[in-house]
C-alpha cells in the first residue's frame, strides 16, 4: 500500500457510515447472540482456538452475520477471502480456490471463504464450490437472511454447521449505543453527545432488533442537530 492508498483508506474509514465504523473488531466487542457466542459455547471456542469448520450464519438484517465474519477475519491465522454471491460468479469462485491452493502449498495456511448472501448462488456456482468445501481446500462461512435448510444447496448445508442469529433485544441495543457514545475513535466519544432517555427509548423501539437500523437513526439525529447548529452556507 503506497501513501496515496493509505490516505484513501484513512479517509474512507473516517467518512464511513456510523454503523460501518462501529462494527466490532473482536469477540469482546460483539454484542448479543449469547446463545451461540456465550462463554463456553461451541462457536466461541472454535473462533478463539482458530479451529473453525464450515459454517452458515442466518438471521434477519442487522443481527451481526457479516460482523461476526469480520471478527473471525481479525482473529484467525487462516487466509481470509470475502465474496458477494450477488456480484460473483464461477470465475470469482475459481480464483478464490486457486488462491486457497497457493496458500496451502506455499504457506501451509488454511483459507476461509466468506460468502455474503450465499443463498443467491445458482446451481453452477454451488457445484463449482462444493468439491473444495468437501475436501477442505476452503472453509466456507456463508451468511444469509434466508433459512438455509430451504434456500441453500443441501450438499453445502450438510457439510456446514448452521447457526441462527436472533434479533437483538433492548439490552443489547442500549449497550451498542453506549459503546458508540463512549468510543472516541470510531464513535461519538469526542463529541460528548447527550441523548434524552425518552428519545433513546424510541430509537431502540423502532430499531426492532436491528443494530444497523439503530445506528443509522442515531447518525441521522446527530447530523440533523449538527446542521441546525451549524447551517450550511451558500
Amino acid at each position: 500500500m503506497d501513501l496515496f492508498d493509505q490516505h484513501l483508506a484513512q479517509v474512507t474509514a473516517v467518512e464511513a457510515p456510523l454503523a460501518a465504523r462501529m462494527r466490532p473488531l473482536t469477540l469482546d466487542e460483539f454484542v448479543g447472540q449469547n446463545h451461540i457466542l456465550g462463554t463456553g459455547r461451541l462457536l466461541r471456542r472454535a473462533i478463539t482456538l482458530d479451529q473453525l469448520s464450515s459454517l452458515i450464519f442466518y438471521g434477519t438484517p442487522g443481527t451481526g452475520k457479516t460482523t461476526l465474519a469480520r471478527v473471525i477475519a481479525n482473529t484467525t491465522r487462516a487466509h481470509f477471502i470475502a465474496i458477494n454471491a450477488v456480484l460473483s460468479g464461477v470465475k470469482e469462485i475459481r480464483a478464490a480456490i486457486e488462491t486457497a491452493q497457493e496458500q496451502r502449498k506455499f504457506h501451509n495456511r488454511r483459507t476461509i471463504l466468506f460468502v455474503y448472501e450465499v443463498h443467491r448462488f445458482n446451481k453452477s456456482q454451488q457445484d463449482a464450490l462444493l468439491p473444495w468445501v468437501e475436501n477442505g481446500t476452503v472453509i466456507l462461512i456463508g451468511a444469509t437472511t434466508e433459512n438455509p435448510y430451504f434456500e441453500v444447496n443441501k450438499a453445502l448445508v450438510s457439510r456446514s454447521r448452521i447457526f441462527q442469529l436472533k434479533p437483538l433485544n433492548d439490552e443489547n441495543l442500549y449497550r451498542i449505543v453506549e459503546q458508540t457514545l463512549n468510543d472516541s475513535q470510531r464513535g461519538y466519544g469526542k463529541l460528548k453527545v447527550q441523548i434524552d432517555d425518552d428519545a433513546l427509548a424510541h430509537l431502540v423501539n423502532v430499531a426492532n432488533g436491528d443494530a444497523r437500523s439503530l445506528l443509522n437513526a442515531l447518525e441521522l439525529c446527530d447530523s440533523l442537530i449538527s446542521e441546525s447548529r451549524y447551517p450550511a452556507r451558500t
